[in-house]
């Protein structure tokens, strides 16, 4: 990574979800402006219809604010309607490329409006599964960005079996997202020096291994474990951060990281002291283990 580390943010940090019953949402000119204040110039999009539909209206937005966009997440259904998944990626992979992201991050949703479902997948439905992903891929590729599989809590590729199907049984590229994948049993560190190769985006959150625990052990919900302090700003959790920095830098990774706090808000808060502070702290904990400050891209490209 001599070229610096290519660092974005994005707006699940302050709280902003796709999920409609997930918590307060921010206005985006305040999201948008606390990411700038925090020293970000780059973010991924948000739930659709959170920026402006239109690319040329979320470019202005975005503009206002001295940000670029570089990436879109999108939960689907992968494993029942291919005709409809195809349809959503289709969609959502136009509007990226037109507002200028280049990846489209994918995950394989359960059917419903939360992450708390655990199914497990017949052979016939991961047979559609891994068959749709890799149309969902081309579909996006047509449209001008890559696609980016993200491994995600009460998804039907959570766990470190599941996503160890996932890679040996296709070839499309991986999200790295340290967070979801701990939750599911995979060490991210060990992931990062197996499979580097096929990473090819990163959600880099810390962890509070204690929460985590009682989510794995059905104490908590994932909803309450989030409001709970389930992610941490980077440092201040029990994940080995630098470790997963320095693997993905060894396998030569070039890709962004986004630096992730997944967050659930009950009310606004002051902005000295709410999700725009830790995202300040995280980009500053960023800087520190990635190298003297002027080796860093902070949401520009060189």
């Amino acid at each position: 990574m001599n070229a610096g580390s290519r660092v974005a943010a994005a707006p699940i940090s302050w709280g902003v979800s796709e999920l409609a019953t997930w918590g307060l949402r921010l206005p985006a000119e305040r999201v948008l402006s606390e990411m700038a204040a925090a020293g970000f110039g780059a973010t991924e999009l948000g739930p659709p219809g959170y920026l402006p539909e239109d690319p040329r209206a979320c470019r202005e937005m975005l503009d206002r604010h001295g940000l670029r966009l570089v990436a879109g997440f999108l939960a689907v259904v992968l494993h029942e309607s291919r005709a409809s998944a195809l349809g959503e990626v289709g969609t959502h992979a136009a509007e990226l490329a037109a507002a200028g992201a280049e990846m489209l991050v994918l995950a394989a949703a359960l059917p419903g409006e939360s992450y708390e479902r655990h199914d497990q997948l017949t052979a016939t439905q991961w047979r559609e599964l891994l068959s749709t992903l890799t149309a969902c891929a081309a579909v996006a590729a047509g449209r001008g960005v890559k696609v980016s599989f993200h491994p995600h809590a009460g998804t039907a590729v959570e766990s470190r079996d599941q996503v160890n199907r996932l890679l040996d049984a296709c070839d499309v590229d991986l999200c790295l997202d340290t967070g979801h994948l701990l939750l599911g049993g995979t060490d991210p560190v060990e992931l990062a020096r197996r499979a580097g190769r096929r990473i090819s985006h990163v959600h880099l959150k810390d962890v509070d291994l204690d929460v985590a625990t009682s989510v794995r052990a059905g104490e908590l919900s994932y909803s309450q474990a989030v409001r709970d302090g389930l992610y941490r700003p980077l440092g201040q959790g029990d994940l080995d951060v630098s470790a997963v920095v320095t693997a993905l830098r060894d396998v030569g990774y070039q890709g962004w990281f986004v630096l992730e706090q997944d967050t659930a808000l009950t009310a606004e808060t002051e902005p000295a002291d709410g999700p725009g502070a830790a995202a300040r702290q995280s980009l500053e904990y960023f800087r520190r283990i990635d190298g003297a400050k002027q080796h860093i891209t902070v949401g520009k490209e060189e």
